[in-house]
C-alpha cells in the first residue's frame, strides 16, 4: 500500500511527536547561555532529525531548515521516517530562539507541526506581514488592512474593554518603530520580543494566562506557518501576506508554487487540515516552564495539541541524564 492511501492517525502519531520535540529539546539543554548558537541549533537539528527517522511515517518536510543547498539536515523536501506510514507534511523548527537559547533569554521553544500530505503552505523564507488573536472573536475582528490603531480599537471593541486594556506582542526591530508608536499611542500596551515569534503568536491563544491580547508585525514567512499550526489547535485567528524585498525572494516563492505574490492567508489557508502540533520548553517563558536539571536527572514539559480533537496536553517528561531515549 503506498504511504498515500495510509490513513494519516494522528491519535497514534501525536506521542511520537511529543518525544521528536523532547529530544531536540534535550540535546541543546546543556548549550543553554553558553553564547553558541551554532552548536545549540545543530544539536537540536541532529536529535529532531534521528528522532523523525525512527518514526512510521512517508515524511516530507516543507517548512524547515532552508533549501536544499543552505541546509545539510532537515532541509525544505528532505524526506523523513521509515517510509512505513503515512504521507504527511512536516514543518518544524529545531529551536525557535537559537539567540534566546545562547543567552539563555526566555520563550525558546522546540516546535514541530504533522498534517496529511499537501496540508500546508510550502512558505519560501522570507518576511511575512503578520497578524494573530486569540478564540472566542468574530471572523476578521481585525485584518492586514487596518493601520495598528484601527486594529487596537477594534479588538477592544469585540473584548468590551478599552484600548488601554489590550496588550500587543511585537517583535523589537528597527522595521516596527512606527507600529509601535502607533499602537502606543492607543493607549495599549505592548511585549516587545527579541526572537521567536512562534511564541509570540501562541501567547494570544492563552490570553489569561500570557496576558498577550494580539500579535502583529513582520517576520519569517515559515514560523508563520508553524504559528497557523498551533492555532489550528490552540483556536485564534491569524492572517499572513508574503513580503518580498528583490527579485530573489519572488522567484523562492515562484520556486514554491505561489503565484498571487499579495495573498492573504488565513490560518486555514496556511494549514488546510487537522494536524498535530508539539512544542518543548528550552528557556521556559508563558507557555512552558524552562528544562530542568539536577545532579543525574533532566526534565522537560512538552506541549502536545491535536487540531481534529481540540485536545492540549502538558506533559512532563523526567529522565536519567545518560539516557534520552
Amino acid at each position: 500500500m503506498s504511504a498515500a492511501k495510509i490513513d494519516f492517525n494522528d491519535r497514534l502519531l501525536s506521542l511520537g511527536l511529543a518525544r521528536v520535540a523532547e529530544q531536540a529539546a534535550l540535546a541543546s539543554a546543556s548549550l543553554v547561555g553558553r553564547g553558541d548558537e551554532k552548536a545549540a541549533d545543530q544539536a537540536a537539528v541532529n536529535a529532531m532529525r534521528e528522532q523523525l527517522n525512527l518514526l512510521d511515517i512517508a515524511g516530507v518536510v516543507v517548512i524547515g531548515e532552508g533549501e536544499r543547498d543552505e541546509a545539510p539536515m532537515l532541509y525544505i523536501g528532505e524526506e523523513v521516517g521509515t517510509g512505513d506510514g503515512p504521507g504527511v507534511d512536516i514543518a518544524l523548527d529545531p529551536l525557535e530562539g537559537t539567540t534566546l537559547t545562547a543567552k539563555d533569554m526566555p520563550n525558546a521553544l522546540t516546535v514541530i507541526a504533522m498534517g496529511p500530505r499537501g496540508s500546508m503552505l510550502h512558505a519560501p523564507d522570507v518576511y511575512m506581514d503578520k497578524l494573530a488573536v486569540g478564540p472566542g472573536y468574530p471572523d476578521n475582528v481585525v485584518n492586514l488592512d487596518m493601520s495598528p490603531r484601527e486594529r487596537v480599537e477594534a479588538l477592544a471593541k469585540a473584548k468590551g474593554c478599552a484600548p488601554a486594556d489590550i496588550t500587543v506582542c511585537i517583535l523589537e526591530r528597527p522595521r516596527h518603530e512606527a507600529m509601535i508608536a502607533e499602537v502606543r499611542d492607543t493607549g495599549a500596551s505592548i511585549r516587545l520580543i527579541t526572537d521567536g515569534d512562534v511564541a509570540g503568536v501562541m501567547h494570544c491563544a492563552e490570553s489569561e494566562v500570557t496576558g498577550i491580547d494580539m500579535y502583529m508585525g513582520q517576520g519569517g514567512a515559515p514560523e508563520g506557518v508553524l504559528a497557523a499550526a498551533a492555532l489550528k489547535c490552540m483556536g485564534g485567528q491569524i492572517f499572513g501576506r508574503l513580503l518580498f524585498r528583490n527579485d530573489d525572494e519572488r522567484g523562492r516563492a515562484a520556486k514554491a508554487g505561489i503565484t498571487d505574490l499579495d495573498r492573504v492567508y488565513t490560518r486555514d489557508e496556511m494549514v488546510t487540515a487537522d494536524v498535530i502540533f508539539a512544542a518543548t520548553g528550552v528557556t521556559g517563558g508563558s507557555l512552558l516552564p524552562r528544562i530542568k536539571r539536577e545532579p543525574g536527572w533532566v526534565e522537560t514539559t512538552t506541549l502536545l495539541m491535536r487540531s481534529k480533537t481540540g485536545s492540549v496536553r502538558r506533559m512532563s517528561y523526567r529522565t536519567p541524564m545518560w539516557s534520552h531515549t
